[in-house]
């Protein structure tokens, strides 16, 4: 195998159009959020589907944030979250005084086990934000059923699920209380850091944009661009500061163009590791089913006991071979924060805790060249083929 030079974990894929859109962006006069950032909500939207109504925020953790407290999560409350995510997920509920129940997950999609979801409601449990992991889409009917049963808010962590599909419709279609996406630089589509929420319910939606700009009762872009004198405003809510800027926006723009494109390239690379990897003493990570995409945000092997290899060796070897790779995640019942707070031990997670000892995540993102490709291939047979 020839060597190259090193392969990093994440590489965005920006090109010249993406470039130009933010320069003619720069040299407009207009930054922050402005026309540029309602043009993108607006096409955001249109690409998702209709009946969904688009806030632009600064990241998919201020997402998550606005949406829980829109639809009124506060102390007392509880909100179910897998253990199998970043912890933005369950430190949103956090901020309003909110309790996160942790579930275990699928063992084979990693992917919160709805099973168990039913066992950890309380009187208090308001609402249930399942994390559509790596772009599989957790089950959306059994989620329906549950949540319809239990009377339950949905707040869709889809930050890896752009454009992932169940039953043919794309998450964020989906009716569910709020969806939330990211445009962090590894994602399919990126604007840098940026996020967006997707609504079903119009005064949601309306406390959203109040509550991401300070809590202010109008909107600013509307303030500074009136031609005759509309200055005044009112604080109505303590609020934040997690508006988008249209720098991203115009960024986000030329993405949202090319995010089927840049998709393929995704499910090209996924099907070739499948089909290379897959005699190798590993598990192979679930594909969407017949007739949905998967966004492939990320490709999770977990080694098998075979492969005679720890996770950190192997992890450890592919960098010294020039291949970054990661390891997503670490469960949540497991960090320090989370463990003391919460009163957890890795036993109430036994197929979290299992799986994470084995799980590695491999390069796959759309700016990989086939050179690339074969070299991570090789690399990995190469380590881990039965000798």
């Amino acid at each position: 195998m020839k060597k190259h030079s090193f392969i990093p974990f994440a590489r965005p894929d920006i090109g010249e159009e993406e470039i130009k859109n933010v320069v003619d962006t720069i040299r407009s006069g207009w930054m922050t959020m402005g026309p540029k950032t309602v043009e993108f909500e607006n096409l955001f939207a249109e690409k998702i589907g209709p009946g969904r109504i688009p806030v632009s925020v600064n990241s998919a953790t201020a997402g998550l944030h606005l949406a829980l407290e829109a639809l009124g999560i506060g102390p007392g409350d509880e909100v179910i979250v897998p253990t199998w995510t970043f912890t933005a997920s369950a430190e949103v509920i956090r901020y309003l005084g909110a309790t996160p129940v942790f579930c275990d997950v699928d063992p084979d999609s990693l992917i919160m086990d709805l099973e168990l979801v039913p066992s950890l409601i309380s009187p208090q449990t308001k609402a249930i934000m399942p994390v559509h992991f790596a772009g599989l889409t957790c089950d959306m009917n059994r989620l329906f059923c549950i949540a319809k049963k239990f009377g339950l808010y949905i707040i869709e962590d889809a930050a890896h699920a752009l454009p992932s599909t169940f039953n043919g419709k794309l998450i964020g279609h989906w009716p569910t209380d709020a969806t939330v996406f990211s445009f962090y630089a590894t994602k399919t589509i990126t604007t840098g850091e940026g996020g967006m929420i997707l609504l079903k319910d119009s005064s949601v939606a309306n406390r959203c944009k109040i509550m991401r700009l300070h809590g202010i009762n109008r909107d600013v872009f509307d303030r500074y661009t009136s031609k005759k004198p509309k200055w005044h405003y009112d604080i109505v809510a303590p609020g934040y500061k997690y508006n988008s800027t249209d720098i991203a926006s115009a960024l986000g723009m030329v993405q949202l163009k090319r995010l089927y494109e840049m998709q393929k390239k995704r499910q090209e690379i996924a099907d070739r590791y499948l089909d290379e990897l897959k005699y190798l003493p590993i598990k192979l990570p679930v594909n969407a089913a017949r007739g949905d995409d998967h966004s492939w945000h990320l490709f999770v092997i977990q080694l098998e006991p075979e492969a005679n290899q720890s996770r950190d060796g192997f992890i450890e070897k592919m960098s010294n071979m020039g291949i970054g790779c990661s390891v997503h995640f670490i469960p949540l019942h497991l960090h320090s924060y989370w463990k003391k707070t919460m009163f957890l031990t890795e036993d109430q997670f036994p197929k979290a805790t299992s799986a994470f000892s084995s799980c590695v995540s491999l390069p796959i993102y759309s700016s990989l060249e086939v050179e690339e490709i074969d070299y991570i291939i090789e690399s990995t047979q190469k380590l881990l083929e039965k000798r």
